[in-house]
């Protein structure tokens, strides 16, 4: 079988090759004529069980700058997943008609799970409350283009952060990177997940959790505000109870550095007060823009490069384990083999990252 240039983690690629992909794509961004037929006669599948704008629209628009053209669907019921077809199928077939394929899931490690029997790249563009890498290469371009650098950075991660997969990848991402420091603002219910948490101590990142976005501000150099996300609670109580916690607003940002950076992932609804957005320093919509130039880096990579690509699960279930969590992709789709990596004693479902 084939072993294509899939990207599910970022941690997928070396350090070298996300460095390579921004550098590419801050050429795009400024000589984008060059780039205009560089995809000529190659198809991009976008396949979103989700709802989007930018991941889907941007990925969309870098495909059709560089060339080439697109198809897919930014709705199940439209497609025969509405007649009971099971994810193996849909991919399977989408797959043959692409040279590469573009798949955003509200379930964690469906991505991986496509990926396995996919007959082109894969590219995850968000599993659930999972990851999102494509999501990260964008945070850090824009890092590259605004500040200059990827080291010696206080960067601040205010919201959701137990749910939101855009956090995920960006601490691991970020901790790669020299003499970064990582301050936490959240709740205790929405906290960082305790495996990242670990991960990121084992890697020397310092790391600190601090209550407030007032007590925060001073120190910062980025502000990364994230949504406190509805459709990751299992209730509307829960979600109400933590939507309000942090907002930023003007009267807040009184305490910041005059060069800090404000960044969110959007879509935001009511954390960051409409009045920042005429503040120098609040930077997401420009972050959107970038996202596109760093997909088009990212797509004609993988359709170029011929890279030693690890094997997708490492694993296996010699034990008769089950994951756990119930918004995996093995305990929602039939046929996947439940699959574990052991370390230190702890066994990882290696599709969402579970612990048992």
């Amino acid at each position: 079988m084939k072993k294509y240039n899939h990207l599910i983690d970022l941690g997928d690629y070396s350090v070298e090759q996300w460095n390579e992909i921004i550098q590419l794509a801050s050429t795009i961004m400024k000589n984008p004529h060059i780039y205009e037929g560089a995809c000529t006669g190659k198809i991009m599948a976008t396949l979103f069980y989700e709802p989007s704008t930018r991941t889907q629209m941007s990925f969309q628009a870098a495909m059709l700058r560089l060339g080439g053209g697109i198809i897919g669907f930014d709705n199940p019921e439209t497609s025969s997943i509405a007649k009971g077809e099971n994810l193996k199928d849909t991919t399977k077939t989408v797959s043959a008609y692409s040279d590469i394929m573009v798949m955003r899931h509200y379930l964690e490690g469906t991505v991986k799970a496509a990926a396995l029997t996919a007959d082109c790249p894969v590219v995850n563009a968000g599993d659930g409350g999972h990851l999102h890498p494509t999501q990260t290469l964008t945070d850090l371009m824009t890092l590259t283009e605004e500040k200059k650098r990827l080291t010696d950075l206080n960067i601040g991660i205010c919201g959701d952060l137990k749910n939101g997969r855009t956090v995920h990848s960006l601490v691991r991402a970020i901790s790669k990177y020299d003499n970064n420091k990582l301050t936490f603002i959240s709740t205790p219910e929405l906290g960082l997940p305790d495996y990242l948490k670990k991960e990121l101590t084992e890697s020397g990142t310092i790391c600190k959790d601090v209550p407030s976005l007032e007590e925060a501000l001073p120190e910062l150099d980025v502000l990364y505000m994230t949504r406190i996300q509805k459709e990751r609670f299992i209730s509307d109580e829960a979600y109400e109870q933590q939507k309000d916690v942090f907002m930023l607003n003007m009267a807040k940002l009184k305490s910041a550095k005059d060069d800090l950076i404000i960044l969110h992932p959007l879509p935001r609804v009511d954390e960051i007060a409409n009045e920042v957005d005429d503040d120098p320093r609040a930077l997401y919509f420009k972050q959107a823009n970038y996202g596109m130039y760093a997909r088009m880096a990212l797509i004609l990579i993988m359709l170029d490069y011929d890279m030693k690509m690890k094997p997708l699960l490492n694993g296996g279930n010699s034990k008769g384990l089950e994951c756990k969590n119930p918004r995996c992709i093995v305990n929602n789709e039939h046929g996947l083999v439940h699959s574990f990596v052991e370390t230190n004693g702890v066994h990882v479902c290696e599709y969402c990252e579970e612990r048992i």
